[in-house]
């Protein structure tokens, strides 16, 4: 059995980007309530993944030598 593979188009980063923008769009549609909180802890989530990302992938950012 093989596994499927495929090509991202995207970067991480950008997908990241991608899916905040889309719950939070979702979100400003909702009315207030723990579905909305949801969308936005979500949103919130994939923007921090974003930031530690940038972090770990910065070219300051030395191995132990």
């Amino acid at each position: 059995m093989q596994r499927r593979r495929f090509k991202n188009t995207l970067t991480f980063p950008d997908r990241l980007k991608t899916f905040s923008e889309e719950l939070k769009a979702k979100a400003s549609e909702l009315r207030p309530g723990p579905e909305r909180d949801a969308l936005l802890r979500r949103a919130r989530q994939a923007d921090t993944a974003s930031h530690i990302d940038e972090w770990a992938n910065s070219p300051g950012l030395q191995p132990p030598k």
